[in-house]
């Protein structure tokens, strides 16, 4: 009876070990539609409503790297994945230890198109590549603690402050402030930075424009078949 016990106590613990971690011989998108088909998964919340508990100032958003920067800063959330990682950190570890499976990064604004307002047009691919980088230690940080299930860096891509299908001036409805071409250029320096920071999926996000959504995925379309890989693409829209 003793050998019995040892082995099914033997048995038990091997079990353990396997169910742990048992998504890293699979791909994202094969662990993603296991998950899916088993339950709902759970999506972070709003990022600038997290942000705006801390009450930060002109100066959070400098740091002492854009100190001289000659525009204001305040508001350019994404700009605190370089000045105040630490409040970006604390936010997405709350979301993932309240249960998420899945956090975003902040990009919501990363694109070179939407920088250009706070002329910091050039930290692109840097703003996504740090973010991506920031929610994937987050994730690895909590599966080393919670081994049982995977948690996954969706890199978000935001729709831009343009549209291609809509004039901006209701005196003339043929004009338009960005074209098609200039909205893939900026999505795949964005998608770049978010696929080489090692986000495990892609989430273009709050698209109000068909046109603009059109642009973001040929650009990752683009992208993936020069980096020879793929990762899955979700779409959300308003």
């Amino acid at each position: 009876n003793i050998k019995k016990n040892k082995k099914k106590i033997r048995t038990v613990k091997l079990f353990r070990m396997s169910a742990n971690g048992w998504w890293k011989n699979m791909s994202t998108k094969d662990v993603l539609t296991k998950l899916m088909k088993e339950r709902v998964l759970v999506l972070d919340g709003g990022m600038g409503t997290s942000i705006q508990q801390f009450k930060l100032q002109e100066n959070d958003f400098r740091g002492e790297r854009f100190k001289d920067h000659p525009v204001d800063l305040k508001g350019n959330n994404d700009l605190l994945t370089l000045t105040r990682r630490d409040i970006l950190h604390q936010i997405h570890k709350d979301y993932i230890d309240a249960g998420a499976d899945i956090i975003e990064t902040n990009t919501f604004s990363s694109t070179s198109i939407a920088m250009a307002d706070y002329k910091l047009e050039h930290l692109a691919y840097e703003l996504n590549y740090e973010s991506a980088v920031l929610c994937k230690e987050v994730c690895e940080a909590k599966m080393k603690e919670d081994p049982s299930r995977p948690r996954f860096v969706a890199g978000a891509l935001g729709p831009t402050n343009r549209t291609a299908s809509i004039s901006p001036s209701v005196e003339d409805p043929s004009l338009r402030n960005v074209d098609f071409d200039e909205l893939v250029q900026a999505y795949k320096e964005q998608a770049r930075g978010l696929v080489e920071g090692g986000s495990d999926l892609l989430l273009v996000e709050t698209i109000f424009d068909t046109l603009n959504a059109k642009a973001a995925l040929f650009a990752i379309d683009e992208l993936f078949e020069e980096m020879n890989k793929e990762l899955p693409i979700f779409v959300s829209g308003t």
